[in-house]
């Protein structure tokens, strides 16, 4: 039988204490690795065969992978005429259809996509996704964050839930041609999931938008606490983000990183960065950017600003 000074010795062998100074902000400090700057190029999907690629910064996020942020993990995936299972230890999934037509095996149902559409899975969505052609679909799930908190699921916080491209373009178009529309810095339609009520959103961890940026126009720059992964759904050259820290007297991102857009590429908005999205070809463009914000919502702390 152990002693008690014993005890005491194995129960404190992991106690560290530390003045709030040393503490108080681990990145500052570079004990927390920051979110980088990173775009991904959309030639994966060009490429013969199925297959899965992640999007992944683990090394530079200091975590286990594959994580694109610290809660969240995209991925680009290609199907070439055949079959492939996707599986992640994840509350949330979503696979955004970026181009081409097939089906998914998931939850027990059974969903027909083509361009544009959208599918959310819980907990437990394990899919089988068929194609007779080509496909090319952008997935998302919050497994970094479980691995963080060494956690796995043990029931399903929604149904699956499809959103469907003529629905989410309807209502886009609608907003667009409301008064308030025509005003608002941010054109968008905002996806939401009548399990969550309070922040409407796709799923307790996971937000999307899908917002136009009309050909000529500058939407002015905000920024929120959570990781934004944007995916660039359809635009001319000419289309870009800044993305920076500090705002100048007019309102303007200082020393910005400018991020230009392809079709099919992603990039990453690192929380709590002031972007501004610019337009400057002739043809309307639209981006679906993809965040845990439906967690930050929650814990109210997303905390939107918008520039002047």
């Amino acid at each position: 039988m152990l002693s008690s000074a014993t005890n005491r010795q194995t129960s404190s062998a992991q106690a560290q204490y530390f003045s709030y100074g040393e503490a108080a902000n681990p990145i500052r400090s570079g004990l927390t690795g920051t979110v980088p700057y990173r775009s991904f190029s959309p030639a994966f999907f060009s490429q013969n065969g199925s297959a899965v690629m992640p999007l992944d910064l683990s090394e530079e996020l200091q975590c286990s992978g594959p994580a694109t942020g610290p809660s969240l993990c995209a991925n680009f995936i290609r199907l070439d005429g055949d079959e492939l299972r996707t599986a992640a230890v994840a509350t949330s999934q979503l696979f955004f259809v970026a181009d081409g037509q097939g089906d998914t095996e998931a939850c027990g149902e059974h969903f027909q996509w083509s361009k544009g559409d959208m599918l959310v899975l819980p907990a437990g969505g394990d899919a089988i996704h068929c194609c007779s052609g080509k496909a090319a679909l952008y997935w998302v799930h919050d497994a970094p964050l479980l691995r963080f908190l060494g956690v796995t699921p043990n029931e399903a916080r929604f149904e699956p839930t499809f959103y469907s491209h003529h629905d989410s373009q309807g209502r886009l178009a609608e907003i667009a041609a409301s008064p308030s529309g025509a005003r608002a810095n941010r054109v968008s339609v905002l996806l939401g999931n009548s399990a969550f009520p309070q922040t409407r959103t796709v799923s307790h961890t996971l937000w999307a938008m899908l917002g136009i940026l009309p050909a000529g126009q500058e939407q002015k720059p905000h920024r929120h606490q959570s990781i934004a992964l944007d995916f660039a759904v359809n635009c001319e050259p000419g289309c870009y983000t800044l993305i920076g820290t500090e705002l100048d007297d007019q309102g303007r991102i200082r020393n910005p990183h400018r991020e230009d857009w392809a079709a099919g590429a992603a990039f990453v908005t690192p929380p709590g960065y002031w972007h501004s999205h610019h337009n400057e070809s002739g043809a309307d463009a639209y981006v679906l950017p993809i965040q845990d914000a439906g967690l930050h919502t929650y814990l109210r702390t997303l905390n939107i600003l918008f520039s002047g």
